[in-house]
């Protein structure tokens, strides 16, 4: 089986004042498609950065990005934007709401964006609300809603579009242990029904055991 991700000594390199922070010092790696990872380590130890040029949010500063046979590390912002909105699915732990949109509208923005028409982004949108669970709150708008069920907004909108990628920063962090734990079991969830590759970081020992593959980082290099 050819994998969905492969990366290749893949380095990151921040200039900072007179010094160079090395973010990531060499990670080789090989991701299979429709599997559930995890990425854990120490804060400083490259979770972010590596979840950023994953995303197409960040370029290496050395090595190859490859996603589902498409090179992105030689992309300009143009193209990795296309290919962030097409292909790749993000769940923050922040949430990223907007505000004055209902939690249909903010599902469905992300098909409009790729030009798919009012009613039929809607229809999905719903479809995958319900799906999670909102299916009562489609109209309310963010501000209405606990901490799990905005997750749980942001999880739709990051589905609805059906990527191949799905990219989760600590999706659990901002919720109570009982409340992370329905999230979890939520992406799991759309990882087998949908087969969706679904990449966690998270600093949780017992939320990154519930994923087939667990990558540990320290000082920018895999470790485990």
């Amino acid at each position: 089986m050819n994998p969905l991700i492969v990366l290749n000594d893949v380095k990151k390199e921040y200039p900072m004042g007179r010094t160079i922070v090395h973010a990531l010092r060499g990670v080789s790696l090989a991701l299979e498609k429709g599997r559930y990872y995890s990425i854990v380590g120490p804060s400083g130890s490259g979770k972010s950065t590596l979840l950023h040029i994953l995303g197409c949010m960040d370029i290496p500063s050395h090595g190859e990005v490859w996603i589902n046979g498409q090179k992105t590390h030689g992309l300009n912002e143009r193209d990795r934007t296309r290919m962030r909105a097409r292909d790749i699915g993000f769940v923050f732990q922040a949430f990223h709401l907007n505000p004055i949109l209902t939690v249909r509208e903010n599902v469905a923005i992300a098909l409009q964006f790729l030009g798919v028409g009012k009613q039929e982004a809607n229809r999905r949108a719903t479809d995958w609300l319900e799906r999670v669970g909102l299916g009562p709150r489609l109209d309310h708008y963010p501000s209405e809603l606990s901490g799990g069920e905005r997750q749980r907004v942001a999880i739709a909108r990051a589905v609805v579009k059906q990527p191949t990628l799905v990219l989760a920063d600590e999706p659990t962090g901002n919720l109570d242990s009982i409340t992370g734990g329905g999230i979890i079991a939520l992406l799991r969830e759309v990882n087998r029904l949908a087969g969706t590759t679904i990449i966690q970081v998270t600093h949780d020992r017992e939320i990154a055991a519930r994923s087939d593959a667990i990558i540990c980082l320290r000082d920018g290099v895999v470790v485990d």
